[in-house]
């Protein structure tokens, strides 16, 4: 809940600044792009506060794990910069779009094993929301950072 609140928010407040402060300054690509920034910000950085219940979130198949959430933590940092450089924005995207992805099944095995982390201690139930919100996610970087990177001027 926490990511989509933070994605959310960030885009209604840079919104409204722009609509209102910045004179439509600010393209409507920049400010999802900008949000999805926020959302990839907290998550890396919770790579580095909460390693352990994303470690316990791994399917038991996954090797290094702690090294993969290190690893996962600087990409989604890298990511934040990939964003809102608009040269780097729409490959960012499409890698984002990618790791999305491939991160559902660590939310399903999280889910599964009711991990007390961001709502997957709730179990499978978690699910009928998160899957929704990956999806979103997709979506989200799709059409801010894939499609219309470049169609308005930032």
């Amino acid at each position: 809940m926490v990511p989509l609140i933070i994605l959310l928010a960030t885009f209604v407040v840079f919104f409204l600044v722009n609509k209102f402060l910045l004179n439509e300054r600010l393209s409507m690509s920049f400010i999802g792009r900008t949000a999805l920034a926020a959302l990839m910000l907290t998550a890396g950085i919770a790579h580095f506060t909460a390693v352990e219940p994303m470690v316990a979130m791994m399917p038991e198949a996954i090797p290094f794990k702690r090294k993969l959430v290190y690893f996962t933590g600087v990409c989604e940092l890298l990511a934040v910069i990939g964003l809102l450089w608009e040269k780097t924005a729409r490959i960012t995207g499409g890698v984002l779009i990618l790791f999305f992805v491939a991160i559902l099944p660590a939310n399903i095995s999280g889910a599964l094993n009711s991990v007390d982390f961001g709502g997957m201690s709730d179990g499978p139930v978690y699910l009928l929301f998160r899957i929704p919100m990956q999806i979103l996610f997709i979506i989200w970087a799709w059409v801010f950072a894939v499609i219309s990177v470049g169609e308005e001027s930032d």
